[in-house]
């Protein structure tokens, strides 16, 4: 890959930034790049929620609508900047890396990760995941296979030990505590 790929990466513009920004190696980019160039058919320069489900295992993904929205959150298309920022979610977090107390925390920090999750739930935006919310996400992720009555226990029990203000929904905060 050696020449091919630093010839490919001087086709992204601003891979050193990206680099710095999203934590990914200069191949990491390469390879992503490549990844969006195939979503994008049309060659626009950039993604919409259509592209995604050609992506097999997202489109059986019983989240998968979820998912979706939480790269378009902002927008209804997504450059390959943008693209990248949210895939940088999902790096594995390093641990024995040193922490530099001026830089802002990175993108795949824990607490970070917990917020992407999050946002899969509280749907409304209100900041509160409420039973309700929740109970979409169970029935979605188990289908039939659990009674509605089993769910609503499940629902109700997650938010009982969660609820640490006894609001009856879970905040970010306790969220991120379980």
């Amino acid at each position: 890959m050696g020449s091919q790929g630093s010839h490919h990466a001087s086709k992204i513009p601003e891979i050193e930034a990206i680099k710095k920004e999203t934590g990914f190696s200069q191949a990491n980019i390469v390879r992503l790049h490549h990844r969006f160039r195939a979503l994008d058919k049309e060659d626009k320069g950039y993604l919409s929620k259509e592209n995604f489900l050609c992506i097999g295992e997202l489109a059986v993904n019983p989240l998968c609508d979820r998912i979706i929205n939480a790269f378009f959150e902002n927008s209804d298309s997504l450059d390959f900047r943008s693209f990248i920022h949210i895939l940088a979610h999902f790096r594995p977090i390093e641990e024995d890396k040193p922490k530099d107390p001026s830089s802002q925390e990175p993108i795949n920090s824990r607490r970070n990760k917990l917020k992407f999750a999050f946002q899969l739930y509280d749907q409304d935006k209100d900041g509160k995941i409420s039973r309700n919310e929740l109970l979409q996400v169970l029935r979605m992720m188990v289908g039939v296979q659990v009674t509605n009555e089993q769910l609503e226990c499940i629902a109700d029990r997650t938010i009982q030990e969660s609820d640490l203000d006894n609001d009856n929904a879970i905040s970010f905060e306790e969220f991120a505590k379980v």
